[in-house]
């Protein structure tokens, strides 16, 4: 299947720090319309699309959060620069002279400011940088800056999409990628005229970043028999690094998660995906993620007696840095497996 990069460009692009979700969720739901028999924002602010299966004597469940990882506004000194807190993890080194949009009465243009390499002492020099090292410099005088940003706006990165080669580069595809994977895998069941094996419950959740917890309230409420988590993953297929640390590589296919920190899949969701993936001739990676967790931890534990949880994850280069990197043909791998498990679900044996 073709991508659609000028989808995955206004889903990356919105912004939508957690707690922030307003326009990336805006842009959701504009997107689901027509694509699901209905669709509902809870308190929180997660959405959940229904599509109805050929079924309802058991529910599905697919989750892929809308948050990214961001800033919030801390403090504007006298000067005009602006202090922040993270939200969500960052790695600190990857900051210096990007370009962040404060998002206050107006979205503000800033560049996150440092100490220059050329006036640092030699011990300054050695040591790895920290967040609290950096400041966001707007150009703009504390008595202009302060009618137009407030302690307590949201910062989000500011990184155009653009494509290299066979692969797309843009900030927040952790986790904008799978709001494309499963906004596209609706699609692709109504283009197909295809019902789902059972009632199919498409979620996109809230501050996943900040300790998975928009997953948390949407599983409580629909309670799934069977559930995907749909997430990002780490591709360190790069110079540098060794087979065993790989844990995917970029044109490989579909990640199929099998551990990560917060969870392991139900080894009857794996082996159900894997042969899927094979019956559909799908391309497919296995993963093991050593450190950081997924929705999947959420769907699989929020339901009574937990649910038969696995996760599909897309293969990522430079993950949690100021940009990130997806190949197309890994992004369209995991659309065609998550609407081929969906639909064939009844199809195997899932006794102990």
């Amino acid at each position: 299947m073709n991508i659609d990069i000028p989808l995955l460009a206004r889903i990356c692009e919105a912004p939508g720090a957690p707690g922030h979700e307003r326009k990336i969720r805006e842009l959701v739901l504009k997107e689901l319309k027509g694509l699901a028999d209905s669709v509902h924002t809870d308190n929180m602010g997660n959405v959940v699309a229904l599509k109805k299966g050929r079924s309802s004597r058991k529910k599905a469940m697919a989750a892929a959060h809308m948050d990214e990882i961001g800033f919030i506004v801390t403090h504007v000194d006298d000067k005009g620069f602006v202090r922040f807190n993270p939200l969500g993890g960052f790695d600190p080194k990857t900051l210096t002279s990007q370009r962040v949009i404060i998002h206050g009465r107006k979205d503000v243009m800033g560049v996150m400011g440092s100490k220059p390499v050329h006036i640092m002492s030699p011990e300054e020099r050695g040591k790895m940088p920290q967040i609290k090292d950096y400041f966001i410099d707007t150009g703009l005088p504390k008595k202009d800056l302060e009618k137009l940003v407030e302690v307590g706006d949201f910062i989000t990165r500011h990184s155009p999409l653009v494509q290299m080669g066979e692969c797309v580069n843009v900030k927040s595809l952790d986790n904008r990628a799978s709001v494309f994977v499963l906004i596209e895998t609706l699609r692709l069941l109504k283009k197909r005229r295809v019902k789902p094996a059972y009632d199919f419950h498409a979620a996109f959740t809230v501050q996943e970043e900040v300790g998975l917890r928009g997953a948390q309230t949407s599983a409580l409420r629909v309670q799934p028999d069977f559930s995907f988590g749909l997430d990002t993953t780490i591709a360190y297929d790069v110079p540098g690094s060794t087979p065993q640390e790989r844990c995917t590589a970029l044109g490989e296919g579909a990640a199929i998660k099998l551990m990560d920190s917060s969870v392991i899949c139900d080894y009857r969701m794996v082996e159900f995906m894997k042969a899927t993936a094979k019956r559909h001739k799908i391309r497919w990676q296995p993963e093991i993620l050593a450190a950081g967790g997924t929705d999947t931890a959420s769907l699989q534990r929020m339901v009574a007696g937990g649910s038969i949880a696995g996760a599909i994850s897309v293969p990522t280069r430079h993950i949690h840095q100021t940009i990130e990197t997806c190949h197309k043909q890994d992004l369209a791998a995991c659309v065609e497996l998550l609407a081929a498990c969906v639909c064939d679900l009844d199809q195997h044996r899932w006794s102990f």
